[in-house]
């Protein structure tokens, strides 16, 4: 009967604008909470309000999450409160060193959290503001810092527990992939796409349009862009997100042969009859993968394929590597792991690292810190506490967001909802209250109020801050005494804290999509240069084209979010970066050339050299790659297709090329 009325208020509430399957996680979440304070109230902890907080914080739709969330919460927690008790003692009462240590910390923390992944960018940020909770609330009694640091550890500890209890009872185990199913049908259409190819080669055409290739790498970016959170929790995860990145790289790298695939890449020995049946096995492939009745089949297919295309370029090489990456796809979705000797561990996935990002959160989080920290230092205002502590979340969390400006108009009004729950409560509720229980059993209804925030499609933005918020400013301590105006004190500064942040990314190093989207592309152009001035091995030259694969999908992404007919463009001027990589590796093989002329060698010296200083002059470098290209024309052909379509796009993409120089 309870269960009939429970699903009955969920259907009426979805009539009331209700999220019904967002209101039954985030009231299950509530339910956790609500434990969790208990608990930590029964613990003797003395703000047990801090363990609702963790609850709020760790709580995930699907059991792997919420385990890998919860790791990186304790372990961010525990490294944050013992970093806050160094401060504490080291500064020693004295609060410029202890603003000075702090904003050092947030500093390192914004950094290494942003060069990071997912949770353990996560328990990075944590890290840092956990210790702002320790060495801010205490900050004028350092004997007392280790009461404080246990009882902040503890109260973590409570919360990650009550939320890893009730999440494994009733939330789901796990989900497939999303985008698993719509990598498969892209890799058959690029299967149908190279089987057509043969054709448009022999006339001396482009398989693919540019419109064709700026489509399927957005299909791509936005699945790669979703990854990341399914790779938490299990070593099985974590093999089927690398597998399925890895065939999406495959994927890329096909793309980018069928974009050069013209009829000069076609020799004698690929006859009609060998074009005719690596035809008839590649549809067969692309069948099969489609309706995925016997996926190892299409494998089989697939090889078959690439026994029929000898004599077609690199197509022998390039299904090769297809039908591996989709082995290893099949393989990560069961229990068996891959064999050590498979060859699709020679087909490495690196994922981008936005350095540019990550240095300029560092200097902002040290600059926001030390700022306002030397205000309150100055000032004296008790209030500042709060302030820093707020602004020590925001200016962590939010510098990995696309554009954290933004995101903190939502943030101050969710924040400052909260801190008007939070009065009510102290106003109309716990003047009543006759013990430090019965205070924290009127808590409870709030902490259900703030689910039902979260719930709702017009609050749901502002919904979790405001639950972290009325859980912050709740500190049940008892005898309590009504005081109006330190409680108004207090909730303006709460939400002083998220205003200061937005403050510090409206104006200290602003972080925009555009900006991030700049920073990209100076990063993709800056190591063409360093490949230019370093010879590669054959490991480094998988990882340099991994991780430009990488950066390819993150470039498309973040145009498409800013101006979709912007997409095109963005594929465009990735594709280039590539075939101009290509040919910086053309070079450096050209450079050990014995057979070669003096004079040649001297062109391909002066070609690497100017490609060194790429951004500053890129026109300068195409007569280099075209002179190079005609001295080798008649003894390597393809390698000088290369050089003269590097050239080519160089030409056509110069802004790309030149104006990264501003930001590098």
């Amino acid at each position: 009967m309870t269960v009939a009325v429970y699903d009955k208020f969920l259907a009426r509430a979805a009539d009331w604008g209700f999220d019904s399957a967002r209101l039954r996680q985030h009231l299950r979440t509530a339910f956790a909470a609500c434990i969790a304070v208990l608990a930590a109230w029964a613990l003797g902890l003395e703000h047990p309000q801090w363990a609702g907080m963790t609850v709020w914080a760790a709580s995930q739709p699907l059991r792997g999450q919420l385990l890998e969330k919860s790791f990186f919460r304790t372990t961010g927690t525990i490294i944050g409160t013992a970093a806050g008790v160094v401060l504490v003692l080291v500064a020693n009462g004295d609060l410029l060193w202890l603003v000075t240590g702090l904003a050092v910390w947030m500093g390192i923390c914004a950094g290494l959290g942003n060069l990071q992944r997912s949770f353990a960018s996560y328990g990075t940020m944590l890290a840092g503001y956990s210790a702002s909770m320790v060495a801010l609330l205490d900050n004028g009694n350092p004997a007392h810092v280790y009461d404080l640091g246990w009882d902040r550890l503890f109260t973590a500890l409570t919360g990650v527990a009550a939320a890893v209890i009730v999440g494994w009872l009733f939330t789901p185990v796990g989900a497939e992939i999303p985008g698993d199913d719509k990598v498969r049908r892209l890799c058959a259409r690029l299967l149908r796409d190279i089987a057509a190819a043969s054709q448009a080669a022999v006339r001396g055409q482009s398989a693919l349009s540019p419109k064709d290739m700026a489509e399927r790498l957005a299909v791509m970016a936005a699945i790669e862009e979703g990854l990341d959170p399914h790779a938490a929790g299990s070593q099985r995860s974590r093999r089927a997100v690398r597998a399925l990145r890895r065939l999406i790289n495959t994927q890329i790298s096909a793309l980018l042969w069928l974009r050069d695939s013209t009829g000069k890449t076609i020799t004698p020995e690929f006859t009609a009859e060998q074009a005719q049946a690596m035809t008839a096995a590649l549809e067969q492939a692309a069948k099969l993968l489609e309706t995925q009745p016997a996926p190892l089949a299409a494998i089989n297919a697939i090889a078959k394929a690439r026994e029929a295309a000898a004599g077609w370029g690199h197509a022998n090489e390039i299904l090769s590597n297809i039908g591996l990456a989709l082995q290893a796809h099949f393989v990560a979705a069961s229990d068996l792991p891959l064999p050590a000797n498979h060859r699709a561990r020679q087909l490495p996935v690196v994922l981008h690292s936005d350095w540019v990002g990550a240095r300029r959160a560092m200097l902002r989080a040290f600059s926001a810190i030390f700022a306002v920290g030397l205000i309150w230092v100055v000032t004296g205002w008790h209030g500042g506490t709060y302030m820093l502590l707020g602004l020590s979340v925001m200016i962590t969390v939010f510098s990995s967001f696309e554009n954290p400006a933004f995101t903190m108009r939502f943030v101050i009004l969710g924040q400052a909802m909260g801190a008007g729950v939070a009065l009510a409560c102290q106003w109309f509720a716990w003047p009543f209250a006759s013990s430090q229980l019965q205070m924290v059993l009127m808590m409870l209804p709030f902490i259900f109020l703030g689910a039902l925030l979260l719930s709702h499609r017009r609050t749901t933005l502002y919904g979790f801050d405001c639950n972290m918020v009325i859980l912050l400013a709740l500190s049940s301590h008892f005898p309590y005494q009504l005081d109006v105006g330190h409680s108004l004190s207090m909730a303006f500064a709460i939400v002083t804290g998220p205003l200061a942040g937005w403050l510090a990314y409206r104006f200290i190093l602003p972080v925009t999509v555009q900006g991030r989207l700049d920073g990209l592309r100076a990063m993709m152009v800056h190591e063409l240069q360093d490949m230019a001035a370093t010879p590669l091995h054959a490991r480094d030259v998988r990882v340099w084209r991994a991780r430009l694969y990488h950066r390819l999908l993150r470039l498309v992404r973040a145009s498409e979010k800013i101006n979709a007919p912007a997409v095109q463009e963005a594929a465009d001027c990735g594709l280039a970066a590539l075939r101009v990589g290509k040919a910086v590796l053309i070079l450096h093989t050209l450079e050990n050339d014995l057979l070669l002329s003096d004079s040649t060698l001297r062109s391909v010296r002066s070609a690497l050299q100017r490609l060194q200083q790429l951004p500053a002059a890129p026109a300068k470098a195409i007569p280099l790659l075209m002179g190079v290209a005609q001295r080798i024309q008649q003894h390597q052909p393809e390698q000088a297709l290369q050089l003269q379509l590097a050239a080519q796009d160089i030409g056509e993409h110069q802004r790309f090329f030149a104006s990264t120089a501003k930001i590098a």
